[in-house]
């Protein structure tokens, strides 16, 4: 009773407090009202449930008082008999799935000899698990066939080789797409081996008319002293080689080569500084000293500058 009391309370609090909350003299805030609501709803079902379940009970105690002790015996034993039933149910199933005969048969499966007292059972093997059995011979002799007589799919090793051979083209394309993705912002200086490599054949190839096949200058600025034109760091080189100078006849490689052949022949050029060559142009530009600053040339004849 205290507890429906305090609900119809709760109630009542939840009911009278909007009039309060009218002239904004609220005794609870809004956050609290709704936790006392939801308190109150829960604590309506929890004593809603409580009470289907005395219910129940009583409707119980009352039956057994009308049918009397023998009926209550007898439901009891059914009850048992059921809960047997089904026990006994569910050990059939179980030995008919495992070609097993019951505990009460066993005697009419022992065989006739033993030793030191002790008998066998002429139980055969489950049918489940001979197919089982068949279906593993079937299987070896159809693996055997498959990967040893006729070679007709790859052998582990050889799985494994093909898969490495897919992953090493895969890293190749990853590769060749983040490289083609940089730009005068991002491009970094290495001395990798490869790009070296890469940067000097292309330079060959598209840049020995203007600069000479060393870098020692031709219609183009020498590539390999301290004078440059247009900077001499590995972001200013890239930039020169991909937009161009117009004004001196540089002409723009952006159409022509990838931003990673750029890249690689920027590269080169960096590394062929000092190198002295036979027969170096003279000087043309600024002179970079190692703290940046930068100084003027012995002036030099007016000469298409390609890269510097």
């Amino acid at each position: 009773m205290k507890t429906i009391r305090f609900i119809f309370l709760s109630l009542l609090i939840l009911s009278i407090q909007p009039a309060f909350a009218a002239d904004d003299h609220s005794l609870l805030s809004g956050e609290t009202m709704n936790y006392i609501g939801y308190g109150a709803i829960m604590i309506a079902l929890v004593v809603l449930i409580v009470a289907m379940l005395t219910v129940l009970k009583a409707f119980k105690l009352v039956a057994r008082l009308l049918l009397g002790p023998e009926a209550a015996v007898d439901a009891k034993a059914d009850k048992a008999a059921l809960k047997e039933a089904r026990k006994a149910a569910r050990a059939d199933r179980l030995n008919r799935l495992l070609s097993l005969k019951p505990m009460s048969e066993e005697k009419s499966l022992l065989i006739e000899h033993d030793y030191d007292g002790i008998q066998e059972l002429d139980n055969p093997t489950p049918a489940w698990f001979m197919y089982l059995f068949y279906v593993t011979i079937a299987f070896a002799i159809g693996y055997l066939l498959i990967y040893h007589v006729f070679d007709a799919a790859p052998l582990q090793y050889d799985e494994y080789k093909n898969e490495m051979a897919v992953a090493a083209k895969e890293k190749a394309a990853y590769l060749a797409k983040v490289g083609n993705m940089v730009d005068e912002n991002t491009v970094k200086l290495t001395t990798d081996v490869a790009v070296l490599s890469s940067g000097q054949d292309i330079f060959k190839s598209r840049c020995i008319a203007c600069h000479g096949d060393h870098g020692q200058g031709n219609v183009g600025p020498n590539l390999t002293d301290d004078y440059w034109l247009h900077g001499n760091k590995i972001n200013e080189i890239f930039k020169t080689i991909k937009y161009g100078v117009a004004s001196k006849g540089m002409p723009t490689w952006e159409t022509q080569l990838s931003p990673k052949q750029i890249s690689d022949v920027a590269n080169y050029v960096k590394s062929i500084h000092g190198s002295n060559p036979a027969n170096p142009k003279e000087p043309q530009g600024d002179k970079i000293v190692d703290d940046g600053a930068a100084k003027p040339a012995t002036p030099a004849p007016k000469t298409a500058a390609l890269i510097k």
